[in-house]
């Protein structure tokens, strides 16, 4: 349930952000909720789960490389990334592509991907055990692991309110 009059003041940012200034189908939560154990591929390869990103804020977008929405998008979420340090935001592009890293790895190039590592759910249970209904989906999970926020459909992730939310919600300041 997106809160109407969610405002956020921080000593990192002096520009408070307003829920209405944030993507419209943002969802913020009142309360965290739990987020499912899923397992994923990391980009070496290796059996990782979500919890293995405690400690840091997580961006969870789960996409694949043949959904227009998802495509358009990817380029802000590299943008975000590129903004924070890895170990206080990390942006994890979650692919569901059955044809595995290659492809992924290909289309990063293809559209100058420079700040994304590729993450892979082949099985496309995450979509099923996250309660997401369509691709893309996001999902804003806090430092303890819990989801604070989502949203479904394709949105700017680079834009100033939401790396001032981002900000605020992790408790991290951006790089130069």
């Amino acid at each position: 349930m997106l809160v109407a009059a969610l405002a956020f003041a921080t000593p990192l940012s002096s520009t408070p952000v307003t829920a209405t200034e944030l993507p419209e189908r943002l969802q913020i939560h009142e309360s965290a909720r739990p987020v499912p154990a899923i397992a994923i591929k990391g980009p070496l390869g290796e059996d990782l789960t979500l919890a293995g990103f405690r400690g840091k804020f997580v961006v969870l977008n789960v996409w694949a490389t043949w959904c227009v929405p998802c495509r358009k998008e990817m380029p802000t979420l590299d943008r975000l990334q590129g903004l924070f340090n890895k170990e206080d935001v990390v942006v994890v592009a979650l692919s569901l592509d059955r044809k595995g890293k290659e492809v992924v790895d290909r289309f990063f190039r293809d559209i100058g991907i420079k700040h994304l590592e590729s993450y892979l759910d082949p099985s496309g249970r995450a979509l099923r055990d996250l309660g997401l209904v369509g691709l893309p989906g996001t999902l804003l999970i806090d430092r303890d692991g819990r989801e604070i926020g989502r949203l479904l459909g394709e949105a700017d992730w680079s834009g100033q309110a939401v790396v001032e939310f981002i900000k605020a919600r992790a408790g991290a300041s951006t790089q130069p």
